[in-house]
């Protein structure tokens, strides 16, 4: 934990935020991580509910069942004496993604020439990452992940996109995701994935979790075209690979 945390922040009068760093930081992710699992293991009276982010935990609580006040005194209780809690289980993922076309790659050339590289050297750098999902967020099964090699850190579009297609993946700063449905989006997008991210219908509808790592396996278009078919025919879904 950094140093001047945790903080204790209140949401309005049905929740508290607890600050456990800033930045998007590793270390900072894990700690909210087994804090997380601490709250959750603990079922402090009035708790409904907790959302992990990149670096804070939202708690929120029945205010008629319980106070503010006694939700920090308990949470820091936790943090002063963290009981032993088993995390939640994380899987690592490969996940196949094409990277050719303007319809799938529209921003591909623009961050070549950005970044001083050239589509294949984004490329390889893309693929060659092993990326930690700090959190779920935006859209049902939006996975944050990040680091991306610093030689790719963009901003987001100047003139967001009013629809990115479900599958498409892309970057930012130094995250990188991939689209779960199709949505209004600004990050800068350089291939397209054809596995499913969210399904409302299945026993666990996300397919990444928090913690979870991911990596990327480079596919062509025929590839992505017969894993498509089959993912909506709901007779392929990525399976978790060796860490």
């Amino acid at each position: 934990m950094q140093a001047g945390f945790p903080r204790f922040r209140p949401a309005g009068d049905t929740a508290l935020m607890v600050e456990l760093g800033e930045g998007i930081d590793r270390a900072v992710n894990g700690a909210v991580m087994r804090l997380n699992a601490q709250i959750e293991a603990a079922a402090i009276p009035g708790v409904q509910e907790t959302v992990p982010t990149f670096r804070s935990i939202l708690v929120c609580y029945d205010p008629l069942a319980t106070r503010g006040d006694a939700v920090e005194a308990a949470l820091a209780a936790l943090l002063e004496n963290p009981p032993e809690t088993r995390l939640r289980e994380t899987r690592a993922w490969s996940l196949p993604v094409c990277y050719e076309g303007e319809d799938f790659a529209p921003d591909l050339t623009d961050v070549a020439e950005r970044t001083g590289l050239d589509s294949a050297q984004v490329i390889e750098r893309h693929l060659a990452g092993t990326y930690r999902v700090y959190m779920l967020g935006t859209f049902p099964g939006y996975g944050f992940m990040g680091d991306v090699d610093p030689a790719l850190s963009l901003p987001r579009r100047r003139n967001p996109r009013t629809a990115v297609p479900a599958g498409s993946v892309g970057i930012t700063g130094q995250l990188t995701g991939i689209y779960p449905v199709t949505s209004p989006g600004g990050w800068n997008l350089i291939g397209r994935c054809p596995a499913r991210l969210f399904d409302p219908d299945a026993e666990r509808p996300t397919l990444l979790g928090p913690g979870d790592a991911v990596s990327f396996a480079r596919i062509d278009r025929a590839e992505f075209e017969r894993l498509e078919v089959e993912a909506r025919s709901g007779r392929w879904t990525p399976e978790p690979v060796a860490p």
